[in-house]
């Protein structure tokens, strides 16, 4: 049988600590790539020490430009991270902005994954993570007029209403959810009603993001 340890206070932090920086590792390995944009947990203080740390440790060569094929790719990796979709549901996106009309195709791409539940879910401060919110979607907490969605990439359109399942509203992942959103920073797209928790989709939304470039991502799709 082998012999069993017992872990001090201290032995357990550091246990737990040694986990938080082998799962943060490969996000953090991606941010270095493709910028702290992608994840939320490369927007904080700690990737940015984790960085800085980084630069001293590293010794960097000569460098050459890259290429645009190599440009282009880094943009639409930079997307697909940012929204965590595969490479089939991105590309399936990028065909239909580009057969739609009536519309600029970089706009209708970004729209289109705007629109997604799980992308509104994260945008009004419910999930702090996209990821989170697609969970949550899949697990059934919200409706969409009325109606329980399952389907995290479900197209919410002008004028859909959001809210909490009347079955989720208890759950402690939604506790103190009114205070927490008081003075949230509310896309000018939606109407969120922090007494009610519920949005609805006002209007189409505008690209903001300059840390995404659609154009060079539709240039690497026309190859």
């Amino acid at each position: 049988m082998p012999p069993q340890f017992l872990l001090t206070d201290q032995g357990v932090k550091n246990h737990e600590e040694s986990k938080n920086i082998m799962i943060n590792k490969p996000k953090y390995k991606v941010c270095r790539r493709l910028g702290s944009g992608v994840y939320e947990k490369c927007q904080t203080q700690k990737f940015t020490l984790s960085e800085a740390k980084h630069a001293k440790t590293k010794k960097f060569g000569n460098r050459k430009s890259l290429s645009s094929f190599a440009s282009q790719l880094l943009e639409k990796q930079k997307i697909r991270y940012t929204y965590g979709l595969s490479e089939k549901q991105f590309s399936n996106y990028i065909k239909v902005a580009t057969i739609s009309e009536g519309t600029n195709t970089s706009e209708k791409l970004f729209v289109i994954l705007e629109s997604r539940l799980d992308n509104i879910i994260y945008k009004i401060g419910i999930a702090e993570t996209r990821p989170l919110a697609r969970q949550m979607v899949s697990h059934g907490h919200f409706t969409v007029n009325g109606r329980k969605v399952t389907i995290p990439s479900y197209k919410v359109k002008i004028g859909d209403l959001i809210k909490i399942r009347k079955g989720s509203e208890n759950k402690k992942i939604f506790s103190n959810l009114s205070k927490k959103l008081k003075d949230y920073n509310f896309p000018p797209w939606i109407k969120f009603d922090p007494n009610k928790i519920e949005a609805e989709v006002r209007n189409t939304p505008k690209n903001d993001q300059a840390f995404l470039n659609f154009e060079t991502v539709l240039e690497f799709y026309s190859r």
